[in-house]
């Protein structure tokens, strides 16, 4: 029997706004959960969550759940 691998989670804060960042990186928060200031998102602890975090690494704060 195998046993269930414990996932942790990623809790995201919107800190700073898009305006005047590249389109790609206004997709990227809305892909994370994420359109407006102050918003809070909880996602699973990914690699390719991870790569969205380090695109946009200037515009949210990241808090280890």
């Amino acid at each position: 029997m195998t046993k269930k691998k414990e996932t942790s989670l990623v809790k995201l804060t919107q800190i700073a706004s898009p305006i005047g960042k590249n389109s790609d990186q206004r997709k990227t928060l809305i892909g994370l959960g994420l359109n407006k200031m102050n918003r809070v998102s909880t996602l699973k602890d990914t690699d390719s969550v991870r790569g969205m975090i380090f695109k946009v690494k200037h515009l949210v704060k990241v808090d280890q759940i």
